[in-house]
């Protein structure tokens, strides 16, 4: 790890393009926090380890929501199924109350929010949390999982939600 950059990197515009055509799977984030449900939309979502069972996100330090997320003794994290890019958005934009209607969901074993009709949730207690960057990588030690319906994935690609298609 350097302190310094080097003189060259790529501009923040050309990162952006070719990130752009990494397709990436779609999960919001939720919590129970100071009385008040609280989420964002993550694309940056991976397991970590098997044993413990670990699974990161990256998130926006600037994030509105961070602070509350950052607070909340556990979180949960909802992975979203092909037919729920609406949610996905909503849970995306800024200045919308993301748990009123249509929002389904319920409260989880430990509190955090449930999406309902979502591909699966895992339960997850804060395990490691580091500045990286303009964000935070949040690590969860996942105390809880189920597996909803069967389906295909939410992905983002090219600025856009979509579906996977399997090859024949």
């Amino acid at each position: 790890m350097t302190d310094t950059l080097p003189d060259r990197v790529v501009d923040s515009d050309g990162f952006r393009r070719a990130l752009a055509v990494h397709a990436a799977g779609v999960v919001v984030i939720t919590a129970h926090s100071e009385g008040v449900p609280v989420g964002l939309t993550a694309t940056s979502f991976s397991s970590v380890s098997l044993d413990p069972p670990l699974v990161s996100f990256y998130v926006d330090r600037s994030s509105a929501t961070w602070p509350s997320l950052r607070g909340a003794g556990h979180f949960a994290v909802n992975v979203l199924s092909s037919d729920q890019a609406d949610v996905a958005a909503r849970f995306a934009s800024k200045d919308t109350d993301r748990f009123a209607e249509p929002t389904r969901w319920r409260p989880g074993p430990l509190g955090a929010p449930l999406l309902l009709d979502v591909s699966a949730h895992l339960v997850c207690l804060p395990y490691e949390t580091r500045d990286v960057g303009d964000h935070a990588l949040v690590v969860g030690l996942v105390a809880e999982a189920g597996v909803g319906r069967p389906g295909r994935p939410l992905l983002y690609h090219q600025g856009r939600f979509g579906r996977f298609i399997a090859h024949p």
